[in-house]
C-alpha cells in the first residue's frame, strides 16, 4: 500500500464522489416517496406542499432521516390522508424503521410487499378503513410495535406470522372484523410485550393460563368478544398491570384468589359478564381508579377499605346483588366522577362528601334500600350533571340549593318518602331538562319560576301533594316534551298557553281538580301523540281542534263535558274515553247516548234513500259490461282491465272511493318503482292527495300491464311479494306516530293488492340526498330529519303493544312531508316481534372513529360541523359488528337529542347507559 499523502486534488475528487454518491442516493430515495404522494392526491395539500424536488427529502413534512440522510420514518398520523398505500414503494426505502399512518382515510387491500420492510420496528396503520386480510407479518422480525386497532381489517388474521415478532412490546388487533378464533397462543410467545389490546376481534373460548407467562404486561385488553369459563389464575402472576379490561364477555365463577397481588392495578372492568362471588380480593388494592364491575352477579358487602382509596374517580357496580352500607368516606379524596351502584340491595345512609373536591358529575344510587335524607352538601355540588335516586326509602327535606344547581341537567328522586316543596329557586337551574318526583310527598304549589327553565323537556310530578294552578306561564316551555302531573290536587282551568308549547308529545294531568274547559289551544300541538284529562272537574264542549291531533291515546272520561264528541276523535278514543260524561252525546257508539233520537218520519227518509241507493247501484250494474269494456280501450295500462271486485280494508278515517283510487293508476300517474311495485300519486276529486302502491298477489300473465313496465324483473314473484304486502298492513295498520307514514286502507282483490298511504310530496330523503331531485338541505333540517327518523324507529321498538322491526331502513324508505318532516315508509320486510322479547339494550359503545370531520358534508356550516361528527358517532355505534353492542332506538334518540343544536334541548340517557365503559372509550 502507498504511503504517499493525500494530494489536494484527491480530495477533490473525493469530495466530488461523495457528493455524486450522495444525490445518487437521494434520488433512488425520492422516487418512491413521490409515488407515495401520488397515490394520496386527493388528501391534504398542505401535507405534500414541501414533497417536491426542490426540498430536501430530510426536509419533507412528515420524514425523518438518519445521520447518513437515509429516510428512518414516515410520521403523517391525523392528516387526512386519502388513498391506497403502494408499499411496493415505501418498503423499497432500505432504511426505513418507522411508519406511522394511523387516523386517517386509508383503504384497499395491503399486499405482501410489507413483507420488503424488513428492517421496520414500527407500524402504526390503526383507525382506518383497509380491507381484505392482514398478510403475512413473519418477515417484520424486527418488529417492536404494531397497531391495526380499527384499521377495518377482516377474515382470517395469520395468528402463526407471530411466532416470528419476538421483539414486540407493543400489540394492537382490536376492533377488526376477524374471523372467529380461540385465544391466539402465539401471542403468549411474546414475552416482551407490555401492552396487549384484543379486544373486539372474535376472540372466543377460555383466556389460557399461560396467559401469567407474559409478566412485563402494563395494559390488557380483552374485552368485547366470545370469551367463557372463569378469570384464569395465571392472570394474577401479572403484577405490573395498571390496566386490565374484560367487559362485555361471558365470563362466569368468581374472582381468582391471588387477585389481590394485582397491587399497581389502577383500571379494572369486568363489566356485563357473569362473574360473582364477593370483592375480598380487590380489597387491597389502593391505587384503583376506575373500577367497573356492573351488570353481574357479584354479591356480599363492599368492602369498608374502598373508603380509603385515595385515587379513585369511578365506581360503578349497578345491576349486582351487592347488600350492606357503602363506606361512609367513599369519594372523599381524589377528583371524584361519578358512582352508580344502582340495581343493588344497599342499605344505610348516602356517603357525604363524594362531592368533596368539587369534581362529582353523575350521582347515581337508584334501585336500592337506602335510607335518611339527601345530605346537605350536596347543595353547593356545582359540577353535578345528573342526580338519580329513585326507587329508594329516602325521606325529609331536599336541600335548597340542590334545586337551583348550574349544571344540573336531571334530577330523579321518584319513588321515594321525599316531602316540603320545590322552591322558587329551581328557575335558576339553566340546564335541567328532566324533573322526575313522581310517587313521593311533596306538596304546595308549583313555583311560577319553574318556566324559566326553558331547558325543561320533561316534568314528571304524578302521585304527590302539589295543589293550586298550574304555571300559567308553562308555554314558554318550548322544549317540553312529557307533562305527566296525574295524580295530585292541582285546581283552577289548564292554563291555555299549554298550546304554545309545540313539543309536548305526552299530556297526563289525570286525576286532579282541574276545571273549567278545555282548552282548544290544544289542537295546535303538532307532535302530541297522547292526551289524558280523565278525572278532573271539567266542563263545556270538547273543542273541534282537537280534531286535528294525531293520537294514540285520548282520554277525557270523568269530568263533566257536554255536547256532541268531534267525529275524529271517536275513531282515536278507546271504549272508555269519554266514559263518565253524562252530558256527551255521539251518533253510533254504544258507550254514548245518541245525539239525536230518531223518529218515525227520519226513519221513513232512511228508507227511501237506501231505496234511491239500491236504485242507482242496479243501474251501475246493468252498465258495468259497457264500463269495463271502455275502460279498455281508454287505458289499457290500469289494473281496472283485470276485471275483478275489490275489497276495501279502512285503518283511518278517509272519505274515498275505491273506484277512483284505481282509475287514476295510470302510467303518467306512477311516481317511483322499487322491489315491491309501483307507487303513483293519486288526486281525489275533494283535493285530496295520495299515494298508491299496487302490489300483484300472483305473477300477472302476459298483458298489456305486464308488457307496459320498462323492466318485468322490478316485480318479485307472486309468493314473495305476498308476504311483503301482509307484512306492511300487519305492520302499519294499527301504527299511530308522527313519523310514521299513515295506511288509510288496503284494497284487495282476487289478483291484485292496494295500499293508500298519505302522499308525502317531498319524496324520499335517498332523492333529495342524491338526484336530480336534490336540494339544499342546512344542519338544522338534517338534523331534525335524523331525531325524527329515530323517533319513529323508536315508537316502533318500545311504544307498540308488539314491537315491530322495520329490516330495510334506508335513505329511499324515509319519506319527507311538506315540511321536511320524515316519515318511514315501506314495511314490506318488516317483523312483529312476540311480546315479552326484549327489546332494550344498556350497553355503552366501546371504540369509535376519532378523526371523522373529514368525512362530514363540506356543505354543512363549520359552527355545526362538530355536532354533525357527533351523530356520526352515534351512527357507527349503530353499526357495531356484535348486536350486543348496538344502542337501542330509546337509547339513540336521546343520545341525538343531548347534541342539541340551536333549536333542540338536551336530554339524558337512561340510566344505564351514562357511565358503561366511558371513560375514554367513545
Amino acid at each position: 500500500m502507498s504511503s504517499e499523502p493525500i494530494s489536494g486534488h484527491h480530495l477533490v475528487l473525493l469530495s466530488l464522489l461523495c457528493l455524486v454518491c450522495h444525490s445518487s442516493s437521494q434520488s433512488d430515495q425520492l422516487q418512491p416517496l413521490l409515488k407515495f404522494k401520488s397515490a394520496l392526491s386527493n388528501s391534504n395539500s398542505q401535507v405534500f406542499k414541501t414533497w417536491n424536488g426542490e426540498t430536501p427529502i430530510c426536509n419533507f413534512t412528515g420524514i425523518v432521516c438518519g445521520s447518513d440522510d437515509s429516510v428512518k420514518e414516515i410520521n403523517l398520523s391525523q392528516q387526512q390522508l386519502v388513498g391506497t398505500l403502494p408499499f411496493d414503494s415505501i418498503c423499497s426505502l432500505q432504511s426505513l424503521e418507522k411508519i406511522s399512518l394511523g387516523t386517517n382515510l386509508l383503504y384497499g387491500n395491503i399486499s405482501n410487499h410489507l413483507s420488503n420492510c424488513t428492517h421496520l420496528q414500527y407500524l402504526d396503520l390503526g383507525q382506518n378503513f383497509f380491507s381484505g386480510e392482514v398478510p403475512d407479518l413473519s418477515p417484520l422480525t424486527q418488529l417492536k410495535f404494531l397497531n391495526l386497532n380499527l384499521s377495518g381489517f377482516s377474515g382470517k388474521f395469520p395468528w402463526k406470522s407471530l411466532e416470528n415478532l419476538t421483539g414486540l412490546a407493543f400489540l394492537s388487533l382490536g376492533d377488526n372484523p376477524f374471523d372467529k378464533s380461540p385465544f391466539p397462543l402465539e401471542v403468549l410467545k411474546l414475552q416482551k410485550l407490555y401492552s396487549l389490546y384484543l379486544s373486539n376481534c372474535s376472540i372466543e373460548g377460555k383466556i389460557p393460563e399461560e396467559i401469567g407467562n407474559l409478566t412485563l404486561l402494563e395494559s390488557f385488553e380483552l374485552s368485547d368478544n366470545y370469551l367463557v369459563g372463569e378469570i384464569p389464575v395465571g392472570i394474577t402472576k401479572l403484577t405490573k398491570l395498571q390496566m386490565l379490561e374484560l367487559y362485555n364477555n361471558e365470563l362466569s365463577g368468581i374472582l381468582p384468589g391471588g387477585f389481590r397481588n394485582l397491587v399497581n392495578l389502577s383500571w379494572f372492568d369486568v363489566s356485563n359478564n357473569s362473574l360473582e362471588g364477593d370483592l375480598s380480593e380487590l380489597r387491597s388494592l389502593t391505587k384503583m381508579e376506575s373500577l367497573q364491575l356492573f351488570e353481574n352477579s357479584f354479591h356480599g358487602t363492599i368492602p369498608e377499605e374502598f373508603g380509603e382509596f385515595k385515587f379513585l374517580t369511578q365506581f360503578s357496580i349497578y345491576d349486582n346483588k351487592f347488600t350492606g352500607e357503602l363506606p361512609a368516606r367513599i369519594g372523599s379524596w381524589a377528583n371524584f366522577q361519578y358512582i352508580d351502584v344502582s340495581e343493588n340491595f344497599l342499605t344505610g345512609s348516602i356517603p357525604p362528601d363524594m362531592c368533596k373536591m368539587g369534581k362529582m358529575e353523575k350521582f347515581l344510587m337508584l334501585e336500592n334500600n337506602f335510607t335518611g335524607g339527601l345530605p346537605e352538601n350536596y347543595a353547593g355540588c356545582s359540577s353535578l350533571l345528573r342526580l338519580r335516586v329513585s326507587n329508594n326509602s329516602l325521606s325529609g327535606r331536599v336541600p335548597d340549593g340542590i334545586w337551583s344547581l348550574p349544571n344540573l341537567r336531571m334530577i330523579d328522586l321518584a319513588l321515594n318518602q321525599f316531602e316540603g316543596q320545590v322552591p322558587p329557586n329551581i328557575g335558576e337551574a339553566k340546564s335541567l331538562a328532566q324533573l322526575l318526583l313522581g310517587n313521593n310527598q311533596f306538596s304546595g304549589e308549583l313555583p311560577e319560576e319553574i318556566t324559566k327553565v326553558t331547558s325543561l323537556v320533561e316534568i314528571e310530578l304524578l302521585s304527590n301533594q302539589f295543589s293550586g294552578k298550574i304555571p300559567s306561564r308553562i308555554g314558554e316551555l318550548k322544549k317540553l316534551s312529557n307533562l305527566h302531573l296525574q295524580d295530585n290536587i292541582f285546581s283552577g282551568a289548564i292554563p291555555e298557553s299549554l298550546g304554545s308549547c309545540t313539543s309536548l308529545d305526552e299530556i297526563n294531568l289525570a286525576g286532579n281538580s282541574l276545571s273549567d274547559q278545555i282548552p282548544a289551544s290544544l289542537g295546535s300541538l303538532p307532535s302530541l301523540n297522547s292526551l289524558n284529562l280523565s278525572t278532573n272537574k271539567l266542563s263545556g264542549e270538547i273543542p273541534a281542534s282537537l280534531s286535528s291531533l294525531k293520537l294514540s291515546l285520548i282520554d277525557l272520561s270523568n269530568n263533566m263535558l257536554i255536547g256532541r264528541v268531534p267525529q275524529p276523535l271517536i275513531l282515536m278514543a278507546y271504549s272508555d274515553s269519554f266514559a263518565g260524561n253524562p252530558g256527551l252525546c255521539a251518533d253510533g257508539r254504544k258507550d254514548l247516548r245518541p245525539c239525536s233520537p230518531v223518529s218515525h218520519k227520519s226513519g221513513q227518509l232512511k228508507v227511501a234513500v237506501y231505496c234511491f241507493i239500491a236504485g242507482a247501484v242496479v243501474l251501475l250494474l246493468s252498465l258495468s259490461g259497457f264500463l269495463i269494456v271502455k275502460l279498455r280501450q281508454n287505458d289499457d295500462k290500469s289494473p281496472m282491465n283485470r276485471g275483478f271486485s275489490w275489497d276495501v280494508k279502512q285503518f283511518h278515517v278517509l272519505k274515498i272511493s275505491e273506484d277512483e283510487v284505481i282509475r287514476s293508476l295510470k302510467q303518467e300517474n306512477i311516481i317511483g318503482k322499487g322491489g315491491s311495485g309501483n307507487v303513483y300519486k293519486v288526486v281525489l276529486r275533494c283535493g285530496e292527495q295520495l299515494a298508491v302502491k299496487h302490489m300483484w298477489k300472483s305473477e300477472p300473465d302476459s298483458g298489456s300491464w305486464r308488457s307496459s313496465r320498462s323492466s318485468a324483473a322490478i316485480l318479485p314473484k307472486g309468493k314473495s311479494q305476498w308476504r311483503e304486502y301482509e307484512a306492511e298492513v300487519a305492520a302499519l295498520s294499527s301504527l299511530r306516530h308522527m313519523n310514521v307514514v299513515k295506511l288509510y286502507c288496503s284494497i284487495t282483490s282476487e289478483d291484485s293488492n292496494l295500499l293508500v298511504y298519505e302522499y308525502m310530496p317531498n319524496g324520499s330523503l335517498w332523492d333529495r340526498l342524491h338526484t336530480y331531485q336534490k336540494i339544499e338541505m342546512d344542519w338544522n333540517v338534517r338534523y331534525d330529519i335524523a331525531v325524527g327518523a329515530a323517533r319513529g324507529l323508536e315508537y316502533l321498538h318500545h311504544a307498540c303493544d308488539r314491537p315491530v322491526i322495520h329490516r330495510d331502513v334506508k335513505s329511499s324508505n324515509i319519506l319527507l312531508d311538506e315540511e321536511m318532516k320524515p316519515k318511514i315508509s315501506d314495511f314490506g320486510l318488516a317483523k312483529i316481534v312476540q311480546t315479552g322479547k326484549a327489546m332494550d339494550s344498556s350497553h355503552v359503545i366501546a371504540g369509535t372513529y376519532e378523526d371523522a370531520m373529514a368525512l362530514v358534508d363540506c356543505s354543512i356550516t363549520k359552527d355545526a360541523q362538530e355536532e354533525a361528527v357527533e351523530v356520526l358517532s352515534i351512527a357507527v355505534h349503530c353499526t357495531m359488528k356484535v348486536p350486543a353492542l348496538r344502542p337501542s332506538m330509546r337509547m339513540v334518540v336521546k343520545m341525538l337529542e343531548e347534541i342539541e343544536p340551536k333549536s333542540l334541548a338536551e336530554i339524558v340517557i337512561d340510566k344505564k347507559g351514562e357511565n358503561g365503559n366511558s371513560y375514554g372509550k367513545s
